[in-house]
């Protein structure tokens, strides 16, 4: 058997479900970021432990739980509020966790959007680690999400789970993407600064993980970004095909990715701004020290003049 932690914060429309579908484990952990709304009260209802645990970021929350909550089971399953366990996935999991050579697997999610699943412009399969051994794995923060580091091999599932990305409604998913984008604006300055494609990544990656990864590093560097996203996913992928649902979804995600330049852009110039103000800054110290280091020689001549 595995533990499935779940991570919440004010999801009382989506944790009633996404219990009941963990419930095929016995050993349910909700790890609550201090939820204002009904999400502790309803999770009571079922036979679940509930730890809260201040949010600082989804990388620092899930090392967090995996390094200080104690579980019945080495390994563990994170399941989102709003994803769903299904029967083929929790049985391909428990043959999994038999097989000593790993440390983690990645499921394929699939995205519930107005009522259908997106299957062409979400890049599926588009795989996330899910199943992991606790004492194997931690997470770091990249933008608005993680990155997993691994201390094993990893391999991946054949099931998939549902992800029901706008179940709260179009008003809490511009203001999670508002958020959102202002980590990936972050992260995008950095990466600039910091980082390199990784071209062998991009065309030779031997898993989707490493090609994706690789695109989404050069995507940062592309002009229109906002455009070329709507482009790549409504005709490269096939968004086209997801009908009025894929059209939304896509026009949706070239909004975000302009979020995220805006974002950019302001700090960009703010940062400009500061490098500007301080090399003035500097440049008038440095005058100043230079008239006071003058200043004796002419005081003396002066005298002298005046001698």
């Amino acid at each position: 058997m595995f533990s499935i932690f779940i991570p919440t914060y004010n999801e009382e429309l989506d944790i009633a479900a996404c219990i009941e579908s963990a419930l095929l484990s016995d050993d349910i952990i909700i790890v609550d970021s201090y939820s204002s709304d009904r999400t502790r009260e309803i999770a009571r209802n079922y036979p679940v432990q509930i730890v809260g645990h201040e949010f600082a970021s989804h990388g620092k929350q899930r090392t967090w739980m995996l390094q200080n909550v104690a579980t019945r089971y080495d390994w563990v399953y994170i399941l989102e509020a709003d994803e769903r366990m299904t029967p083929e996935l929790f049985a391909e999991c428990l043959q999994a966790i038999q097989n000593p050579e790993n440390v983690g697997y990645y499921a394929a999610e699939r995205v519930i959007f107005m009522g259908h699943w997106i299957r062409h412009c979400t890049q599926y399969p588009r795989y996330q680690l899910r199943l992991l051994k606790k004492d194997k794995v931690w997470f770091s923060d990249y933008g608005h999400a993680e990155r997993e580091v691994c201390s094993g091999n990893t391999s991946f599932l054949q099931s998939t789970y549902p992800h029901f990305t706008c179940g709260k409604g179009f008003s809490r998913w511009l203001e999670k993407h508002d958020r959102y984008s202002t980590d990936e604006a972050k992260e995008t300055i950095y990466q600039l600064q910091n980082k390199r494609v990784n071209w062998k990544d991009l065309f030779l990656g031997s898993t989707e993980i490493q090609r994706r990864r690789a695109l989404k590093d050069l995507s940062l560097r592309l002009p229109f970004r906002p455009v070329i996203r709507f482009f790549y996913m409504y005709f490269v992928l096939g968004g086209i095909l997801d009908g009025r649902a894929g059209f939304t979804w896509c026009l949706l995600q070239a909004f975000y990715e302009y979020f995220i330049v805006l974002k950019v852009e302001e700090w960009q110039q703010k940062i400009d701004r500061e490098q500007f103000l301080k090399a003035n800054s500097s440049s008038q110290t440095n005058s100043e020290t230079q008239l006071n280091a003058l200043s004796p020689s002419r005081s003396k001549n002066d005298n002298n003049l005046a001698a």
